[in-house]
C-alpha cells in the first residue's frame, strides 16, 4: 500500500489531481484509513498507469473513466490500442519535425499542409472509443456532448462566469449574486462534461488556486485574486 504522497512522488501526478480523480470516481484508493488517509495498491497503480497513457493520448477524463469501467475492458487489448496510437503520434511528430527542418533550410515556400492532418489518429481514436462505448457512463458522456454541441462554447461560457465573478470581488463570497454565479458554473460543468457534485466542485475550487495554469487563466479572465475568490465562494456553496 502506498499513501497519496508516495504515489505522487512515484508518478509525478500531483496530490491535488489524485484527490480530484478520487472525487470524480476515476481512480479510487484501495483503502481509506480511519484518519482519512488514502492508500493505493498495485491494482490502483495499474489503473493510474492506464489513465496516464490515455491522458498522454489526449482522451478526456470522462472518456477514460468510461473505457476503464467497461465490463468488457481488457487491459492487454487496451495497451495494444495505446501502443498503436502512440506509434501514430510518433510518426506524426516525426513528419512535423522533417517539415519544419525543410522550412528552416529552404524558407517558407512549401505550402503543403498535409503534414498537419491528424485524421488517421482521430479515426483510430474513434475506433477505440466505440470498442469500449457500451457503458452507461460513456453513453451519458456522448449524450451530453451531443446536447452541448460545442465544448469550446462551453469553455467560453465558463470563462465569462469567471469574468463576472471577478467583477463581484468587492462583495462577500456568500452574497446571493456571487452564489448564483457558482450555481451557474456548476450547471455548465454538469451539462457539458460530467455530473458536477458538490464534492467534485469543491475539489475543482481547490485546483483553481493550487494549479498555476488554472489560477493564471481565471485571474486573467476576472482580474488578480479571482481564483481565490471563486475558491472561497465554492467552499461556501458546498458547505450549505
Amino acid at each position: 500500500m502506498r499513501t497519496v504522497k508516495e504515489v505522487s512522488r512515484l508518478t509525478g501526478v500531483s496530490v491535488r489531481t489524485l484527490h480530484y480523480y478520487d472525487a470524480i470516481g476515476l481512480l479510487k484508493p484501495a483503502e481509506v484509513t480511519e484518519a482519512g488517509y488514502r492508500l493505493y495498491d498495485d491494482t490502483a497503480l495499474g489503473r493510474l498507469q492506464n489513465i496516464l497513457l490515455f491522458r498522454e493520448l489526449q482522451f478526456p477524463l470522462k472518456e477514460i473513466k468510461a473505457i476503464l469501467d467497461s465490463p468488457d475492458f481488457d487491459p492487454s487489448e487496451a495497451l495494444a490500442q495505446q501502443i498503436k496510437l502512440l506509434e501514430l503520434q510518433y510518426q506524426h511528430i516525426g513528419e512535423l519535425i522533417s517539415f519544419a527542418r525543410e522550412i528552416q533550410k529552404k524558407g517558407v515556400r512549401n505550402m503543403d499542409f498535409q503534414v498537419f492532418d491528424t485524421k488517421r489518429m482521430e479515426d483510430y481514436k474513434s475506433e477505440v472509443k466505440e470498442r469500449w462505448g457500451g457503458t452507461r457512463e460513456y453513453q451519458e458522456y456522448e449524450q451530453k456532448q451531443e446536447k452541448a454541441g460545442d465544448s469550446a462554447e462551453a469553455g467560453r461560457r465558463m470563462m465569462n462566469i469567471f469574468a463576472e465573478l471577478g467583477a463581484l470581488r468587492q462583495l462577500p463570497p456568500s452574497d446571493r449574486a456571487v452564489q448564483e454565479k457558482i450555481i451557474a458554473l456548476q450547471k455548465i460543468i454538469t451539462d457539458n462534461y460530467y455530473t458536477c457534485t458538490d464534492k467534485i466542485l469543491d475539489e475543482l475550487g481547490k485546483m483553481y488556486v493550487d494549479d498555476e495554469r488554472f489560477k493564471r487563466n481565471i485571474d486573467k479572465a476576472g482580474g488578480e485574486g479571482t481564483a481565490k475568490f471563486v475558491k472561497r465562494a465554492i467552499e461556501i456553496h458546498c458547505a450549505r
